[in-house]
């Protein structure tokens, strides 16, 4: 239980930082790239990755998409926790589940029981709800949200994809999907730097390293949670969706006073609703 509680929090400091880093007006696509930096150097040391295992029977189109897109979230996630605040853009996060449970049954042809469909629908109500913006709140940014929700629906898709290629170590596979990530968002700095003049920034640095030590403690944690509970799955499924909703919410509420209207909570109380059907249908 203890890995699963870690990686919850892990997961919420991650977008603690994001918010935290605002203040400063520190740059977020600086923060993701030195985010990768770290990430790799305590993946490579932490799982010793073997990447004379890659061959060119290897998912590489697999990798490069997932190691384009991730970035690509990262700053859709650093927008939505600036414009939504952390409850929202958490919640939006963790119901992304649905997308490869829709692409499961839209394209695998999986077999949809009653606790999976009622979830799904709960689901999609929920994410209604939590993106309705108070009626004192002019700007309502719900496109960023919505493009976490889908960025990590497809990414969690493809790191399925991943998985089911045993032959290279999933722990290598990660290293390299972060070495593409970290390419795909230097360019994104260095275009930042030449065509629309953003500056490096000092202060940038910790941020980007506190991101990649507590991203790269999520996915540790998570992995040791799903081996400690090998035997329940679900137990690991569910306690890290609602664990991050409730604490999101609660941080977000009480520390940074984001604004929820009663639209709003109802939506969180319903996306946890949904997570609980969805592990019941796991276990049909």
């Amino acid at each position: 239980m203890l890995f699963l509680i870690l990686s919850i929090l892990c997961s919420v400091i991650v977008g603690v930082i994001f918010k935290i880093s605002r203040k400063y007006e520190a740059n977020p696509s600086q923060i993701i790239s030195l985010n990768y930096v770290t990430a790799l150097t305590l993946c490579y040391f932490t799982f010793s990755p073997d990447v004379k295992a890659i061959d060119h029977n290897a998912p590489l189109e697999i990798y490069t998409a997932v190691g384009i897109l991730l970035p690509i979230v990262f700053l859709f996630l650093a927008l939505s926790i600036k414009f939504m605040g952390i409850a929202k853009t958490d919640a939006a996060q963790r119901l992304s589940l649905f997308i490869p449970i829709l692409a499961s049954w839209l394209l695998f042809n999986e077999a949809f029981n009653t606790y999976k469909v009622i979830g799904v629908l709960v689901g999609f109500s929920a994410l209604l709800f939590i993106l309705k913006k108070p009626s004192d709140n002019t700007e309502n940014k719900w496109i960023y949200p919505t493009m976490v929700l889908f960025g990590f629906g497809i990414v969690d898709i493809l790191f399925k994809k991943i998985a089911l290629y045993t032959a290279v170590p999933y722990t290598t596979s990660l290293f390299l999907v972060f070495l593409i990530s970290f390419a795909v968002s230097l360019v994104i700095v260095m275009y930042k730097a030449f065509v629309t003049k953003e500056n490096f920034a000092v202060k940038n640095i910790p941020f980007g390293l506190l991101v990649g030590i507590f991203n790269f403690g999520n996915i540790l944690f998570y992995l040791k949670a799903h081996k400690a509970f090998s035997e329940n799955p679900s137990t690991v499924f569910a306690g890290m969706n609602m664990g991050v909703i409730i604490l999101g919410t609660v941080i977000g509420a009480f520390f940074f006073k984001e604004k929820l209207s009663k639209i709003n909570i109802l939506g969180l109380v319903l996306a946890l609703t949904a997570v609980i059907f969805i592990v019941f249908s796991q276990l049909q």
